[in-house]
């Protein structure tokens, strides 16, 4: 009787087991993969991992389950880009635009450092995980702006299927940086795929010759890339239009990161209540007059760069800059993804969204008021914007956001 057992027992083990090793194919053939290619594919994305990866000298486990990587500052991935092989890093900038006021730093929080601060010489870089990279349409398009939504991340491309806008828009010129504060927020979205921004532009060139150049940084909530709902830090570059150059935060070469505190990509902490307190975060880029580097600073702490020498038109100057909302969504009706604090302007402070003291740089290096701006707003039902009345203490400024779909917006 107990050799029965133990033989029914050994059948049943083995029926199991060819079911769980026949399962995983199975099913990923019938989502059109088989398990070769799913086997490839994630060979691929771990062979992506040990090159955009760098050795850390420590490491450090953030509350929100990031990895922050502190590596030394000569081995970051910019120096993978092969116009920076022999690079001398700029470790500050010659100097600052003309009218900047000297207030202290106001340190940037971020949930990771409950935990920890990266060591003088190295800069925090957070870790790529393998499941980050797997939900991106391939191991190529990680983090980069998907190829069949290229002229619709931009207000100023003629196609914006799938993406909505209410942007401060300046008249065309020569622009060497611009300055913005904004309040932090956690709108929601609609599908993991969606994401909401409120970011500033600096761009020159065009599209209908695929070689637009843009420099870009805010704040996102996009959990297809992130793997979350959290508010984090980005920047975003290209020269060509978003075709082959250029990606979010450090996942390929191009900044210079020369910042041990601040982690690109982290989450950013605290957001800001409706009705209750306000949390601002101030951007700074400008165009180092000696070194023509496009220098990044945040809440007054110098991050780091974007050297003149990996973009083509902004080796010169910039022709526009803009600031605002950006939605997008996967969905081809209007989407229930929040822009902002998910209200409209109309709802003033504390409870809209806003972008103040907007300033621009000019050839001289000075820091002047922005003027005579384009208010952009293609679905005013949906995400709208409002200027306000120039101040002392808010500079130009408006505000700007919305809900998304809603009855006057289906």
């Amino acid at each position: 009787m107990a050799e029965t057992t133990r033989r029914v027992c050994l059948v049943a083990l083995v029926v199991v087991l060819a079911f769980h090793f026949f399962e995983g194919p199975a099913m990923v053939a019938a989502s059109g993969t088989t398990a070769g290619e799913s086997a490839q594919r994630l060979r691929e994305v771990r062979i992506f991992l040990r090159r955009v990866n760098k050795a850390p000298i420590t490491s450090i486990q953030s509350p929100d389950g990031d990895i922050i990587d502190c590596v030394p500052i000569s081995k970051q991935p910019a120096f993978d880009h092969p116009l920076l092989k022999n690079h001398t890093i700029q470790m500050h900038p010659s100097g600052y635009p003309y009218g900047e006021s000297n207030i202290a730093p106001h340190p940037i929080t971020q949930t990771w450092h409950q935990n920890g601060k990266c060591p003088e010489n190295t800069i925090p870089i957070r870790r790529i995980k393998e499941e980050d990279v797997l939900r991106a349409s391939s191991v190529n398009w990680y983090g980069k702006k998907r190829p069949d939504d290229l002229q619709k991340f931009h207000p100023n491309s003629s196609a914006t299927s799938g993406h909505q806008y209410a942007v401060a828009s300046s008249p065309a010129g020569n622009y060497y940086g611009t300055k913005i504060t904004i309040n932090l927020w956690k709108p929601t979205t609609e599908s993991t795929q969606d994401f909401s921004l409120t970011q500033l532009w600096i761009d020159a060139g065009s599209y209908s010759n695929n070689d637009i150049n843009t420099i870009e940084a805010g704040w996102q909530v996009y959990p297809y890339l992130y793997g979350d709902a959290n508010p984090r830090l980005f920047i975003y570059w290209t020269r060509d239009g978003y075709q082959k150059t250029g990606c979010y935060n450090l996942g390929c070469s191009g900044f210079v990161q020369t910042n041990n505190q601040i982690a690109i990509g982290g989450t950013l902490a605290p957001q800001s209540v409706y009705g209750g307190s306000q949390y601002e975060i101030c951007f700074l880029v400008w165009k180092d007059p000696k070194s023509g580097n496009w220098w990044m600073q945040l809440g007054g702490t110098n991050v780091g760069y974007w050297p003149s020498c990996i973009f083509t038109h902004l080796q010169k100057s910039a022709s526009n800059v803009q600031c605002g909302g950006e939605v997008a969504s996967s969905e081809n009706g209007q989407t229930s993804t929040q822009m902002g604090s998910g209200h409209f302007p109309v709802e003033g402070f504390g409870k809209a969204s806003y972008i103040r003291n907007i300033k621009y740089i000019d050839s001289s290096n000075y820091l002047r008021s922005a003027k005579g701006l384009d208010l952009v707003t293609p679905a005013p039902n949906c995400y709208n914007a409002k200027s306000g009345t120039s101040s002392n203490d808010w500079g130009t400024y408006f505000f700007y956001g919305g809900p998304g779909r809603n009855p006057n917006c289906p």
